[in-house]
């Protein structure tokens, strides 16, 4: 069978989350583009509740699947169906979520080419108000007879299909989208589009290898499929090292995408990818360090530390290079309106250029009393700090529903990270530190955990 086939799928389900709820219908239809080969459906016993709302939605009812097939008794069935062709649904991730689920349930691993109507439409038929199936099968004029049962909707969706194909370009479209933006002459020899389409759509780390097995970069995604393909969607300098160096594609799951982000700075460090070239600093020698000077007024400066020397500056944050201090100093000065003198960004006595430019209140004159300017260094420090103050546990989303990934902050910093399954909980925060494994930290990791801390969600902090 020849590529040019697609499978339509279109599945009934007891709610919306592939690892928690299951297949209650399925069904196929074999499509060439033009005309439908072959078709197939069935009920599958999901072997739970279904909802009212499910049943009221559908019509399919607890009795109607009761001595269907299990999904097993089918799953040698929708293999052969949808093998070498594309797989295509209405909202394509939802479906093939739910079959890649039940496949890995069974512990085999359900690998096709997909396409999504949703997507294709959109582009097909530019300017419509909605692009659910419903709309699309209302505004179209397809014939429907049972709304919401697997096998109308597949029909109704390869009827869709084969409208879209029908356009002109259309088929390069579909063709752009199954590869998923990928240029084909520019994979690496050895990886090929069904490799890439076997990737998770799924938080974590991906590593490059080459043909030696050494890795050549490490990155992080959201959804590390997508991410890994675009790597080879355009002609960039990177993209060209990564043709001729990649030779295969490992990953590791996270499910949070903090943990993602510290693990990959880690795995970098610890690898030294000749690809990457952020995060590979080690070292961390210049230092915004804090003081009051004799007027009372707190006051920063940049140094450059040793182990010797450490000890003898009340140090804030730290820097891989004396430009990135630099940076990130001017930044608050200028936000919290510091005066650059007593930021360390000014040598010299007296009062500073901005003051006679009507930029800075004068502290630096003795025009501005301390308790005012130090409740603005105050927050500027807060800001520039990469030390936190207490010891906490972060969790958040674990690689699969019933888990939660677990990030230990302590003694001022990062000291690891890992998993615990969500029903080990009982208030006490031993089980917690008993799933954490060490990791080393920096104030790279710090900056990590601050950024995702002021702007993520749906995280929980559980105090040590």
């Amino acid at each position: 069978m020849k590529q040019k086939y697609y499978a339509v799928v279109d599945l009934e389900t007891t709610g919306g989350r592939a690892a928690r709820d299951k297949i209650i219908e399925i069904a196929i239809v074999l499509h060439d583009g033009q005309e439908i080969i072959d078709t197939y459906s069935s009920l599958v016993d999901p072997e739970c509740y279904i909802p009212y709302g499910i049943t009221q939605l559908t019509g399919i009812t607890q009795e109607m699947v009761q001595g269907a097939p299990h999904f097993y008794e089918i799953a040698r069935k929708v293999v052969e169906m949808t093998e070498d062709a594309i797989f295509v649904a209405h909202n394509v991730r939802f479906d093939y979520s739910f079959l890649r689920e039940e496949f890995a349930r069974l512990g085999y691993t359900f690998s096709r080419k997909n396409l999504c109507t949703v997507r294709l439409s959109r582009k097909a038929f530019p300017g419509l108000p909605s692009y659910s199936l419903g709309n699309l099968i209302k505004s179209m004029g397809i014939s429907v007879d049972n709304r919401h049962r697997a096998l109308d909707d597949a029909l109704a969706t390869a009827e869709l299909l084969r409208r879209i194909l029908a356009k002109e370009d259309n088929e390069k479209a579909a063709r752009d989208m199954v590869n998923l933006g990928i240029r084909e002459s520019l994979l690496p020899k050895n990886l090929s589009l069904e490799k890439i389409h076997a990737l998770p759509d799924a938080c974590g780390v991906y590593y490059f290898h080459d043909q030696k097995g050494d890795v050549v970069y490490v990155g992080k995604s959201i959804n590390i499929k997508k991410r890994v393909a675009e790597h080879f969607a355009d002609k960039t300098e990177k993209a060209g090292k990564l043709q001729q160096q990649v030779f295969d594609i490992s990953y590791e799951l996270t499910g949070s995408e903090l943990v993602a982000l510290l693990l990959e700075s880690h795995e970098i460090k610890r690898l030294s990818p000749s690809v990457n070239r952020a995060q590979r600093v080690r070292r961390f020698p210049f230092v915004v360090h804090a003081f009051e000077n004799e007027q009372g007024y707190q006051c920063f400066d940049i140094a450059q530390v040793t182990a010797k020397n450490r000890a003898s500056f009340h140090i804030i944050s730290e820097y891989p290079k004396l430009s990135h201090a630099k940076g990130h100093l001017s930044r608050m000065q200028a936000t919290y309106e510091l005066c650059p003198r007593l930021s360390g960004l000014q040598p010299g006595k007296g009062a500073c250029f901005h003051y006679h430019l009507k930029q800075c209140h004068g502290a630096c004159a003795g025009k501005e009393n301390p308790e005012d300017y130090n409740e603005r260094a105050s927050q500027a420090r807060e800001q520039l700090s990469t030390v936190f103050n207490e010891d906490f546990f972060i969790l958040d989303h674990g690689r699969s529903p019933d888990e939660l990934a677990v990030v230990l902050v302590e003694n001022g910093g990062f000291q690891g990270f890992g998993f615990i399954a969500q029903d080990a909980l009982n208030g006490d925060t031993e089980p917690l530190r008993d799933a954490v494994r060490p990791y080393p930290g920096n104030p790279e990791t710090t900056r990590i955990i601050q950024r995702f801390m002021s702007s993520g969600s749906g995280y929980r902090v559980v105090r040590c």
